[in-house]
């Protein structure tokens, strides 16, 4: 198979997402990266984009066909391919071990159901590891309660128009702790304007005295069929009554509304259990020194 092949530009961002979409439409073998994962990458803090210029993508008739990506940093990447350009897979995950590993090598997440994936995997020398992540699902197809407690309120929130607040919120709900001087000294990233951000699905609850408790982003592309979770958070002081449960329930029931059939969101956490979602898929790392 004669493709072209290219380094990733600015230039390549709506072909990508236009190739991720393609690539879990009807096939969820690959849901666990999708446009919303790649678009929540791409503008993250954590991202390194000094390497942005080492993904690689195959083209055919100026159409991307075929991508490595490598997951904020080397080391660990995605590699997949359109149905019908199966073959090119291997071509693909041997660059992606050349070009994209760090000096302990290089893991790639492969779905337990994608056989022929795995045995390439093998052949090129990749070993399965304990390491795995699960992608849940939650159909969509009736409206969820939303009840937040008294005294709290919804609200969307643009986080570029309270930056700061927001950075602080983030930082108490992924438990880097409450000290308000600690985070002042940490050098936090310019907010960032993620092309398909939609405000209708990103939701904050407010306090009494109006301080961020939780916070909730569901991201919808018109013409999919899916919504995607991340992030959610909720500040320690405020756990246990129900906030994240209100505000997720709350995106859900608009991204239904905007044309999503069902949600999804890489963990296996209880909590998304009880809010009822079910494991559709796992996906076991792979890894070759």
């Amino acid at each position: 198979m004669n493709m072209d092949f290219r380094h990733y530009t600015d230039n390549d961002y709506d072909a990508v997402c236009d190739f991720l979409i393609e690539l879990n439409r009807g096939d969820t073998t690959h849901i666990h990266w999708n446009w919303a994962r790649f678009e929540w990458m791409a503008e993250h803090p954590e991202f390194d984009k000094t390497l942005i210029g080492s993904i690689g993508l195959w083209i055919d008739g100026g159409k991307v066909v075929g991508a490595a990506v490598y997951d904020m940093y080397f080391g660990e990447a995605f590699c997949g391919a359109l149905p019908e350009y199966r073959k090119l897979y291997p071509e693909i995950l041997d660059y992606a071990c050349r070009e994209l590993r760090d000096d302990a090598g290089l893991a790639v997440a492969v779905c337990d159901d994608a056989s022929a994936e795995i045995e390439t995997a093998k052949a090129l020398g990749f070993v399965p590891t304990d390491q795995s992540e699960t992608v849940m699902t939650l159909a969509l197809d009736r409206p969820l309660p939303v009840r937040l407690p008294e005294g709290y309120r919804l609200t969307e929130l643009d986080p570029g128009e309270r930056l700061k607040d927001f950075q602080w919120l983030l930082w108490q709900g992924f438990d880097h702790g409450s000290d308000r001087a600690e985070f002042e000294k940490t050098e936090q990233a310019d907010g960032q304007k993620r092309k398909h951000f939609d405000r209708r699905l990103s939701l904050t609850a407010l306090d009494p005295a109006g301080e961020m408790a939780a916070y909730v982003c569901l991201w919808f592309y018109p013409g999919t069929d899916y919504a995607y979770v991340e992030p959610v958070c909720t500040v320690p002081a405020h756990r246990g009554k129900g906030l994240a449960r209100a505000l997720l329930s709350e995106a859900a029931n608009r991204a239904g509304a905007l044309g999503a059939r069902r949600a999804y969101v890489l963990s296996d956490m209880a909590f998304y259990e009880r809010l009822g979602f079910r494991k559709d898929r796992r996906f076991t790392f792979y890894r070759k020194a």
